[in-house]
């Protein structure tokens, strides 16, 4: 999703995609931006991706500003490697998604998308845990045994960096690929004997009596990337459009910061079941930790990235050395710098 920091969808997986969304409510590699030339957005559509439990539509209804002069088509997913897959489908406009997922996506050299903005956020909640009654306390205690990871996320970027900081290979594991909710089920049944992971699922492990046994805190950078379609990027209209809405996504998490923290715990409480003091209380850490921002593309964030895709194609998990700039862009940054402005 870094201390910084797939390949072509089947037409299998890309109708699996297509049937899986559930909506709720120029040149594509241009490095220059242009303005709508109108106002009227009101026969644009946007098809955004969310993660989890929804976040960002909750950030915005919170904040009142969810009612937007453009049609926004919201589809959940539990990773941003698959609102990229959904992307590569031609199921999304816009995904959302942590450094490590479009590495993954555009390491076929065929991708088709870009980077157009960046959010800060917390890195906390990002960790390898041991389930209830384990006797592995440490990174060191993993040689020879299952761990369970989210592929092609941070989890798999700040696992292959905590063996590494414990003197361990990736290969001193039995690595075993599971999304978050598989993972959690895993963890709880012992066919795993650690876990890396992310959000809800480590909110929950712990709430099942999970412990920490090493954290991604302090190895991921907080850069968390919206990527949009070339087809959305070469239309000035949905370049407004996209603009606006990241705008409103950032204007509500001020919203949340200037008062608001124990509403939003209280909607968070109610997806991730926990208590609405537990929740407030890891809301307040992370935003202590990295206030959630959204901004422009920068060239800090494309190193950054570089750095990911760099440990991936050590790892040799890349077919070939990725050189990230090729899918990042900064056609959005005039029209996201205005909305943020406004």
């Amino acid at each position: 999703m870094f201390r910084v920091r797939r390949p072509a969808l089947s037409a299998a997986t890309a109708a699996t995609l297509l049937l899986a969304l559930t909506a709720c409510g120029g040149s594509a590699g241009a490095k220059s931006s242009a303005s709508s030339g109108s106002s009227d957005l009101s026969s644009v559509t946007l098809a955004v991706g969310d993660t989890g439990w929804a976040r960002a539509q909750a950030v915005l209804k919170l904040a009142g500003l969810d009612k937007t002069p453009y049609k926004v088509k919201w589809s959940v997913f539990q990773g941003g490697d698959l609102q990229l897959q959904a992307v590569r489908a031609g199921a999304l406009d816009v995904a959302s998604s942590s450094e490590i997922p479009p590495v993954f996506a555009a390491a076929d050299g065929n991708a088709n998308f870009k980077v157009v903005a960046v959010q800060k956020g917390t890195t906390l909640q990002q960790e390898v845990v041991a389930p209830k009654g384990s006797k592995i306390t440490s990174m060191a205690q993993l040689k020879g045994k299952k761990v369970g990871y989210v592929k092609n996320t941070t989890a798999e970027y700040f696992l292959y960096e905590l063996l590494k900081q414990a003197g361990l290979k990736w290969s001193d594991i039995k690595a075993v690929p599971l999304l978050p909710d598989a993972g959690l089920a895993a963890l709880n049944g012992g066919s795993i004997d650690a876990l890396a992971s992310y959000g809800n699922s480590i909110i929950a492990a712990h709430g099942q009596g999970a412990t920490t046994i090493g954290s991604g805190a302090d190895i991921l950078s907080g850069n968390f990337n919206w990527e949009a379609s070339d087809k959305t990027i070469a239309s000035a209209a949905k370049r407004a459009a996209l603009a606006d809405l990241l705008a409103r996504v950032n204007k509500g998490y001020a919203y949340i910061r200037n008062g608001h923290e124990t509403d939003y715990a209280k909607v968070t409480a109610t997806t991730t079941h926990q208590s609405v003091s537990e929740a407030l209380s890891q809301y307040k850490a992370g935003e202590q930790q990295r206030p959630t921002t959204i901004g422009l593309t920068t060239k800090a964030a494309i190193v950054s990235e570089q750095q990911v895709a760099d440990a991936f194609d050590a790892l040799g998990a890349l077919p070939k050395h990725l050189d990230v700039s090729t899918f990042w862009t900064d056609v959005l940054n005039s029209d996201l710098r205005k909305a943020l402005a406004s």
